[in-house]
């Protein structure tokens, strides 16, 4: 028992002497354990700190890495030669990471513009000093970015099936993950299947059985807004198809017709010599087969 008493006190006495040696280091570090940024926008990451030397004028480093301290990406660095001297960026991946603070001032916050869902993920703070032991400090929990998104329409397309017929697909993002609503010709809801991407960001709504002409509205929506998409669905049946090309044949043949008719007022006019020439004006019309994809993006009344 008293060997025991004897190993617990030893590991108690060594625990006190590796806590005061981390205080007496004379490093501390403030970051935010978590933050929220929106895909699109800006947002900041804060992190002050304190080290042991109160008039250091040597080469201070500041870097930032993402996914594990110590080993991960460095995704930004600045160095400071003096006291004098700013902190001049040298690494800042795909160049849009920005830094806000000075690190003179024991302030090494950054700013990342556009964000994009790659962007999610734990970074982390650290300092270099060049003094006669090198000192450096690094965060070990690090700061987690989230991510927030409004509804965006991504895709609509219209395919056809053996099984389910004509069907209309909706692709959609957001963060939270939207939910997605179809509404019809007749402005009623349909019951549709939702297909969940590989992507927690992306969502799939299907409607099968596509039997009226008209205009199909994909909505989605979450606590950020809200976001609809159309597509235009045409279906040829094929009890006309014959007239359909009777149509053709009568369209085309009228422009061919009056095609002669300017000719042949051009010839005429061209003997008589005239100084004013008639100038052929074509209006072209594109023609949509069965659909027509177009979208309308809503903020959130609550959403700043």
């Amino acid at each position: 028992m008293d060997r025991m008493n004897s190993l617990l006190a030893w590991i108690s006495c060594l625990l006190c002497v590796l806590k005061t040696g981390t205080e007496a280091s004379g490093w501390s570090f403030q970051v935010a354990p978590d933050v929220t940024g929106e895909v699109g926008k800006p947002v900041a990451l804060l992190c002050t700190f304190t080290h042991p030397h109160k008039n250091y004028n040597g080469t201070l480093t500041g870097i930032w890495r993402i996914g594990e301290p110590y080993n991960g990406m460095v995704i930004f660095k600045c160095v400071s030669h003096n006291s004098n001297d700013l902190c001049k960026t040298t690494v800042s991946y795909r160049n849009k990471y920005k830094l806000l603070g000075n690190p003179r001032h024991n302030n090494l916050s950054i700013k990342i513009d556009n964000l994009t869902w790659s962007d999610s993920d734990r970074y982390f703070c650290r300092v270099e000093l060049s003094t006669e032991h090198h000192d450096k400090y690094e965060t070990k929990t690090g700061t987690r970015l989230h991510l927030i998104a409004p509804p965006k329409i991504l895709n609509i397309t219209v395919a056809y099936d053996s099984s389910y017929g004509y069907s209309a697909l909706c692709t959609a993002e957001g963060e939270p993950l939207p939910s997605l609503i179809w509404t019809g010709p007749e402005h009623s809801n349909y019951t549709t299947t939702i297909i969940q991407q590989s992507l927690k960001h992306q969502i799939i709504a299907e409607l099968h059985y596509l039997a009226q002409d008209g205009k199909y509205t994909c909505i989605a929506m979450n606590s950020h807004g809200k976001a609809e998409g159309a597509v235009y669905f045409f279906k040829f049946k094929s009890g006309t198809s014959s007239f359909i090309f009777f149509l053709f044949l009568s369209a085309l043949g009228v422009k061919l017709l009056l095609l002669f008719v300017i000719l042949g007022m051009a010839a005429y006019c061209g003997r008589d010599n005239s100084p004013a020439q008639p100038h052929l004006v074509r209006q072209h019309v594109q023609e949509s087969t069965y659909e027509n994809f177009d979208q309308k993006t809503y903020p959130s009344a609550n959403h700043s």
